[in-house]
């Protein structure tokens, strides 16, 4: 039986309170940290901002959901499944990514923060929770190599080769969704004020402590 380590428990915890912190969950969200090639530890099922010492729960990447995590939790499994690269997945519900959704939109790299999700995010155009297997895999499989998948009316999956840079990806992506938002407000043509291929690519770092900068700002550093 796979057991967590203490500071593996630490960790979903913290990332569940910075999601919180940020408002990038509610109610509703979850975040996990792969632990092995068979299983990954996912956070309490509560209000993420509450979580304090709850422990997460041990789920196997092939086999049934245990009885006491959500029914979501397949989307994280059907992403470990598939992405080998991937060791940390944040499923969020952030207003402005939400709100664009919506209208079929997703963010596009107009500012250094968007950079992380050019050329575009994949758009998951079913409002429905994916509370089936089939369902899962389909999504999985849309994501692909990204690095976010939006669901229409329904949030943002996040994934990362680190728990921590995946919540830094989550507040960039409802960054970006602020930004894509307040530029059509303004009236500007949604093709424009792009950033350049060449400038996507000198702004997806993560050198110079961009991830613990922000582990730090939304409370755990």
């Amino acid at each position: 039986m796979t057991v967590p380590r203490p500071d593996q428990q630490l960790l979903v915890q913290q990332a569940a309170r910075a999601l919180g912190n940020a408002g990038l969950v509610h109610a509703y969200g979850h975040c996990s940290l792969r632990l092995d090639q068979d299983h990954f530890l996912v956070c309490a099922a509560m209000p993420m901002g509450l979580i304090s010492d709850e422990p997460g729960t041990v789920v196997p990447i092939d086999g049934a959901l245990p009885e006491s995590v959500l029914g979501e939790v397949r989307i994280h499994q059907n992403i470990y499944r598939l992405r080998a690269d991937v060791k940390g997945v944040c499923r969020i519900m952030s207003p402005a990514v939400m709100a664009l959704s919506t209208q079929g939109i997703v963010p596009k790299p107009r500012h250094g923060i968007g950079a992380y999700f050019s050329p575009d995010v994949p758009l998951w155009d079913d409002p429905r929770l994916l509370r089936n297997d089939e369902a899962a895999q389909r999504l999985a499989k849309q994501m692909g190599e990204n690095t976010a998948i939006i669901m229409r009316g329904n949030g943002a999956v996040v994934v990362a080769d680190d728990i921590k840079k995946a919540v830094t990806l989550s507040w960039f992506l409802e960054d970006a969704a602020r930004m894509e938002r307040a530029t059509r407000m303004m009236g500007f043509e949604p093709d424009t004020g792009l950033l350049s291929p060449a400038e996507v690519v000198a702004r997806q770092v993560f050198a110079g402590g961009v991830v613990e900068r922000m582990w730090a700002y939304l409370g755990q550093g």
